[in-house]
């Protein structure tokens, strides 16, 4: 939190080491008993006692009551309290309570997080092997006013190899024009961290600027969720990095690339998406399942201004594909414009500032006035061709997208509508003593879940842990496991009552099931342990522990069958808790050093080593898991091993350098993908020959070998050439552009001198702006034909003007312009052209008139 002035009673702590708290932690209350996790110490110099906390009868109390004793030590999160000054209090540098190694631990063989030392960007003078084994990364943040939501979640992305070392190692990658230019202000951030010479903390003013332009509801000094935070961050740095994927891309990356993010859509249109649960006691009452929809924890969550992270494609068992995929939809697409949030939607809105608001408002669907509504309006869509759908990819969506494969089945006729959704992080429920019971017997359960628990899975010290989730059973009940809450959210929901499914096959409401599977895993794992519950007139704190493997996660269990992912398997790279209660508290995170493996607790700008314990007991609240696979460390030491026999070689071949990145980073790294820095001719473009050489990496020919042979992709390139092609098409688009606009700025003058147009004929200012920023050259991309169709309405066999809409006014003459270039419509008239008046009536309205003037 906020800096404080020094406690003047530090000067009654004893000698207190690392060891020593460790040892008081597996230990119980001196006074009634009690076990962890809410155990303290006392500090004063020669008292070893140990008292329990407010959980119990707070004995630590009672005993700095009793005794005068100042100054308690929390046994879980290290954090010191004074009874006298009644606050929180900070040790300068702590260096009794938890020093920080001269060297680097030993690192355990075969640890795929350990073995590949991050590289950190390029310094000037060579380093020793000392400098190299040094652990780097341990910079603390200031707090700059309740940011602690904020240090906490860039601490935890900065410890995720992929992303970190991207930022170091390919900079020259990190280019936008996009204001407020985030991922630069990130750069810079990640650089201060791991630089060799690092202070003890930065103050990352410029990133929370940064984010504050974006994002309004960061603006002030009240506290936010660290969640949210995360969220609109990782979005804005795809917003600002991302690049559309060509035809080459797509094809090479198969089917992955069905499920890239859709088209650079407007931050106010668009919605974030996560994949959410809800247990059956969160659903709202009323409203049928649409065909084809999400479970309820699959529902799409609004978050102010983030644009929509994540494509959704949907298929039916007994359907043609195409035929779906077109005439579905526009159908589709109106039920998300017209139609309210679905069932079960997470609204995302800060409720009074406070601490973490991830909303969970219900909000009841109605699905068949949507197919009504699309229905009406299918005839307007017919006079549109759909815009081909453009398709981006960034370091974000490559690092943290995976997809869940979501199906709905009818009781009746058995028939199974299907639905891919990409998601970004798993926001996971945290099953109650009912739901674990239900969870656990074989009747409810529709997954394999870890239902017993072995020491071998707590990491290097599992007896220990073992033992203390033993004690925390016995006090506290059946304990949560990470594994509970994913099976949980896996959980097929039955869809009967007021909930009951709408089958496009039987034409009526059925009884049916809903079930959902991952179909690709991503590289890092983002899990959020839903904590917090907001209702009409309260809000609380969901504190129920939920033990987490460090080492070893597996997702087999909940892997559908047509997953393309091999590597299942995750360790955990860093934990995001949170101390206090839904109106307030206080972010810490616990993230492992990717150099030494030691475990560090981040506070603010306070780092500290702590054991791998404290980390298992801590209160997890957002989780970071990366894939773990022995034999991607096997394949980069051969690569090296290659590298260092310096075998002569006529040809010298060039690889993309975020590709690179991914090799020395990723489980699964996928085919080489050289079509980052080439065009569809195999050139490099014109817009990025001036900086090729921060996109490529020169590599001899034995590693190319290994490599292509290994993971295939390409294409192989040799020499690097600007392409001539490209240039002329480049130079054609802005004659292009120039032609349209300047034809534009006239016609539209000439309307704007009319007094009394004839005719005024209405366009979408939502394909007006998409026009207009690539006239201007802000998107490369045409808009595709023009689609009046949102600002449109059916009435006795017309299209009108809807009321309300998004429009602007052009003259006949532009439409046409329009119209003759792009196609589309339809045709949307505002005022017709007024019939020619009988000659006999204009001459009695003269005579009237010549009369009127006599008199």
């Amino acid at each position: 939190m906020a800096e404080q002035d020094a406690c003047p009673h530090l000067d009654s702590i004893g000698e207190v080491t690392k060891e020593d708290l460790i040892q008081k932690s597996k230990g119980t209350c001196q006074s009634c008993g009690a076990g962890g996790p809410n155990l303290w110490a006392c500090l004063q110099n020669d008292c070893p006692y140990v008292g329990c906390g407010e959980s119990y009868s707070d004995h630590s109390t009672l005993h700095a009551q009793a005794k005068k004793h100042n100054l308690t030590v929390n046994l879980t999160t290290f954090r010191i309290w004074c009874y006298v000054c009644e606050r929180e209090v900070f040790l300068e540098h702590r260096p009794a309570l938890v020093p920080v190694p001269a060297e680097a631990a030993p690192q355990p063989v075969g640890h795929p997080l350990k073995a590949v030392p991050i590289a950190v960007a390029e310094e000037e003078g060579s380093e020793s092997e000392e400098d190299e084994l040094k652990p780097r990364g341990l910079t603390g943040m200031k707090n700059i006013g309740n940011s602690c939501y904020m240090n906490a979640a860039l601490q935890a992305l900065s410890n995720c190899p992929p992303l970190t070392q991207f930022f170091l190692d390919c900079s020259g990658l990190v280019r936008t024009d996009k204001k407020p230019a985030l991922c630069k202000s990130y750069q810079k951030l990640i650089s201060e961290l791991w630089h060799k010479k690092r202070p003890s903390y930065v103050v990352p003013t410029s990133l929370s600027h940064g984010i504050k332009l974006v994002n309004p509801m960061f603006r002030g000094y009240a506290q936010q969720d660290t969640q949210e935070f995360l969220r609109c961050l990782m979005d804005q740095l795809h917003e600002e990095l991302k690049e559309p994927l060509t035809e080459c891309n797509m094809s090479g990356e198969g089917s992955d690339g069905e499920e890239r993010r859709d088209g650079d859509r407007s931050p106010s249109e668009d919605e974030f998406l996560s994949c959410d649960s809800g247990s059956s006691s969160d659903r709202g009452e009323g409203g049928g399942a649409g065909d084809g929809e999400l479970p309820e924890r699959l529902k799409e969550r609004r978050v102010s201004g983030s644009p929509l992270r994540g494509g959704s494609q949907e298929m039916d068992e007994d359907a043609d594909v195409d035929t779906a995929a077109e005439e579905g939809a526009p159908e589709r697409a109106e039920e998300e414009e017209e139609a309210a949030p679905s069932e079960n939607a997470e609204v995302q809105t800060p409720e009074n500032n406070q601490t973490p608001s991830p909303g969970q408002g219900q909000v009841q669907s109605n699905s068949s006035s949507g197919r009504r509504l699309a229905a009406t309006q299918r005839c307007v869509h017919s006079f549109i061709s759909k815009k081909k759908q453009s398709h981006y990819r960034s370091v974000i969506s490559d690092i943290f997208d995976g997809s869940i494969l979501s199906l709905v089945q009818c009781l009746t006729c058995d028939r199974v509508s299907t639905t891919v959704e990409t998601f970004q992080d798993l926001s996971l429920p945290i099953p109650g003593k009912e739901d674990l019971a239900k969870l656990h017997s074989s009747i409810h359960q529709n997954l394999p879940v870890k239902t017993g628990v072995c020491p071998d899975s707590y990491g290097s010290q599992g007896w220990i842990s073992y033992i203390m989730d033993s004690i925390r059973r016995w006090f506290w009940g059946p304990m949560v496991t990470l594994e509970d809450c994913l099976a949980a959210f896996f959980a097929a929901d039955e869809l009967k009552g007021d909930n009951m499914y709408s089958c496009e096959r039987c034409k009526k409401l059925r009884n049916g099931v809903k079930y959902c599977k991952v179909l690709k895993l991503p590289e890092i794992l983002c899990i959020h342990l839903k904590r917090f519950r907001h209702e009409v007139m309260y809000s609380f704190k969901i504190s129920s522990h939920v033990s987490f493997p460090l080492e070893g996660l597996d997702m087999r269990p909940f892997l559908a069958k047509e997953s393309p992912s091999q590597v299942t398997t995750y360790d955990l790279l860093s934990v995001i808790c949170h101390h206090g209660t839904a109106g307030s508290g206080h972010y810490i995170a616990y993230c492992q050093n990717v150099i030494n493996g030691q475990w560090y607790e981040f506070d603010d700008q306070y780092v500290t080593e702590v054991h791998e314990t404290v980390v298992q007991n801590a209160e997890a609240y957002v989780l970071f898991y990366r894939k773990s696979s022995e034999e991607s460390v096997r394949e980069r030491q051969k690569v090296v091993a290659l590298a260092n026999m310096k075998e002569p070689s006529l040809l010298q071949f060039y690889i993309s350098r975020e590709w690179l990145n991914k090799f020395n980073t990723f489980a699964e790294p996928g085919p080489i993908s050289n079509h980052t820095f080439l065009c569809q001719h195999g050139g490099i473009p014109p817009n990025k020959y001036h900086y090729i050489d921060d996109l490529v990496v020169i590599v001899p020919q034995n590693v190319w070998e290994y490599l292509y042979n290994s993971f295939g992709g390409g294409p192989a390139v040799n020499h690097l050439y600007m392409c001539a092609i490209c240039q002329v098409e480049i130079e054609a688009l802005a004659k292009r552009r120039k032609m349209e606009i300047d034809t534009f700025i006239k016609l539209n003058k000439e309307f704007q001198a009319e007094e009394a147009p004839t005719v005024i004929l209405c366009i979408s200012m939502q394909w007006f702006r998409e026009w207009e920023s690539f006239v201007k050259g802000k998107d490369n991309e045409p808009p595709g034909p023009i689609d009046n169709s949102k600002i449109g309405v059916m009435k006795g066999g017309h299209v009108q003007l809807k009321q309300g809409a998004d429009y602007g006014q052009i003259s006949e003459e532009t439409w046409q312009y329009l119209l003759g270039i792009y196609g589309g419509g339809p045709e949307i008239a505002v005022r017709q052209t007024v019939a020619p008046a009988d000659p006999d009536s204009l001459h009695g309205e003269r005579k009237i008139e010549a009369e009127t003037r006599a008199l």
